[in-house]
């Protein structure tokens, strides 16, 4: 059941480049950042979040493989206020909330206590890891791909900013805690882009050029992993045509827009993998040269998670500027909302500014540095690749065939669910089956996850043996939005299978019906 791990050797390039024969006090000095100017750039960071999130809302998902052509959205200061409700800001505050409770040496077991527990909306690798907590699995295992189907999907990368903010200079150090609270949600590629993505945010502070950011958050990965060929690519591209970025935006496409193993993604434009979303974060801070606006024109036009995209790479330039350096007509706005807290959250931006304040002093005072007076002498860190395991063995998605096709066989009482461009089967009595023939060696059964009230049971078939029984409680309040895994299997022997559903007419925990919905099945084959 569980699929194979290519685990990174010794002998990758980031280890190559930065530690081959040097011992790590030998690749260590001391650098000097005052208090006002630390505190500056932490501000700058979590205000580049809120300005770069706020200014690509309005076309996130909506432009799927395509460039976002013509005028954007018009920016104005009161759409700052969308940002207190974003996701990309209150779970990331919630995993620095595990810090400020537990101390720096929070465990794995510490942040997916956290995240089962927590009330807020959640999506794709999230919304699966929490679903898999709260059926007793280990925080260990939530974000693996034998219980979460989404383990590449952005999730971590755009929630390990508060990672990054509280290691000035201390790229190893942020890979560490990267690991511990990534893992809960994603693995492979979804936690190396939250360790590329801090490591960025590490040299932000010391570093002014934008090129050289990104190459240090790329030396905090293996170079062998899918992410850190992808970003290689844009950054070898970028010096090809320095002052093209839409040529580079089309070498991404061509090369690297493919293989979605997401369900929701899978063979269809939609794409919400981590290390695609991630090339277009870097995208924004090449071609945007240091300059806020351009840098969220290109981060937000190059598509797909328009939002989450340039407020990653808003939240790292913002950190290089520091928030005093930020233009005006970014930042005004934020000062009068700076007391409101975020949504699901115990966090201002002045209080969580605060926290990250006291975790960076804590931790560059754990790593062998100190504070002067009013300087923070830090004993910085080289980028250091660490090695974890790498999701690179599920195959490819080869085909996806909806219920309406007719390789489908279906006994019992179905009913047809056609809403716009969605179409779906739904049963809820006890009986009714749905079967398919398919050869691969491995299987997504994509479903609709319902409102708690709603959801049913079944059990899962696969070559005439039961595989599992499982449920499709969202527990939300509402439909997951979304094509979801309602079981999936990426480890099954080369050759013709047959999967099949049977509907137990039974209700999850406290539903009032039964229904299960289907929509259709991604095949993977090796």
């Amino acid at each position: 059941m569980t699929p194979k791990y290519l685990l990174t050797g010794a002998l990758t390039m980031g280890l190559l480049l930065f530690s081959s024969c040097a011992t790590d006090k030998a690749d260590t000095s001391e650098k000097r950042i005052e208090m006002a100017k630390l505190r500056d750039k932490i501000r700058g960071g979590w205000a580049g979040q809120m300005i770069g999130v706020s200014f690509g809302a309005p076309t996130e998902f909506r432009h799927l493989q395509k460039i976002i052509e013509g005028p954007l959205p018009e920016w104005n200061p009161e759409r700052l206020r969308n940002s207190l409700n974003q996701d990309d800001l209150y779970v990331d505050m919630t995993f620095a909330q595990v810090l400020d409770d537990k101390g720096l040496d929070a465990t794995t077991m510490d942040f997916g206590n956290m995240l089962r527990d927590a009330k807020y909306h959640l999506w794709h690798a999230n919304l699966a890891a929490r679903r898999a907590l709260r059926r007793g699995v280990s925080p260990m295992e939530s974000g693996t791909p034998k219980y979460n189907s989404h383990a590449n999907d952005i999730d971590f990368q755009i929630e390990a900013d508060f990672v990054g903010l509280m290691a000035p200079g201390l790229p190893q150090s942020s890979n560490d805690i990267c690991y511990r609270a990534g893992r809960v949600v994603n693995e492979g590629d979804g936690i190396l882009g939250g360790m590329f993505v801090s490591a960025m945010y590490s040299a932000a502070f010391f570093e002014n050029d934008p090129a050289k950011v990104v190459e240090a958050g790329l030396a905090a990965i293996p170079a062998k992993s899918e992410y850190a060929q992808v970003i290689a690519d844009v950054i070898r591209w970028h010096k090809e045509k320095p002052g093209d970025w839409k040529w580079n935006w089309q070498q991404i496409q061509d090369k690297w827009d493919r293989d979605e193993p997401c369900p929701a993604g899978a063979l269809l434009p939609f794409n919400i993998d981590a290390k695609l979303n991630g090339a277009y974060i870097v995208l924004g801070m090449l071609y945007g040269e240091g300059d806020m606006g351009k840098t969220l024109d290109i981060s937000t036009r190059a598509g797909q998670d328009s939002d989450c995209n340039p407020a990653s790479a808003a939240g790292v330039l913002g950190v290089m500027l520091g928030y005093d350096a930020i233009p005006n007509e970014w930042k005004n706005g934020i000062d009068a909302i700076a007391n409101e807290k975020f949504a699901y959250t115990n966090y201002s931006l002045n209080s969580i500014v605060d926290s990250t304040e006291k975790r960076a002093v804590a931790l560059v005072e754990r790593t062998g540095g100190r504070r002067d007076g009013d300087t923070l002498v830090v004993k910085t860190e080289q980028p250091k690749a660490m090695d974890i395991p790498l999701w690179n063995d599920y195959g490819k998605p080869v085909e996806r065939v909806s219920v309406f096709d007719k390789r489908w066989s279906f006994k019992g009482p179905w009913t047809d669910v056609v809403e716009s461009s969605d179409k779906r089967k739904s049963a809820s009595k006890a009986g009714a089956e749905a079967s398919i023939e398919f050869e691969g060696t491995g299987v997504i059964l994509v479903g609709t996850y319902l409102q708690s009230v709603r959801a049913g049971t079944a059990e899962v078939y696969v070559d005439g043996k039961l595989a599992a029984t499982v449920d499709v409680s969202s527990d939300e309040e509402k439909d997951a939005k979304g094509h979801e895994s309602i079981y999936h299997d990426f480890n099954l022997t080369p050759g013709k299978h047959t999967l099949k559903l049977v509907v137990l007419g039974k209700p999850h925990g406290d539903s009032k019906a039964s229904d299960v919905y289907l929509n259709d099945i991604v095949v993977f084959r090796k």
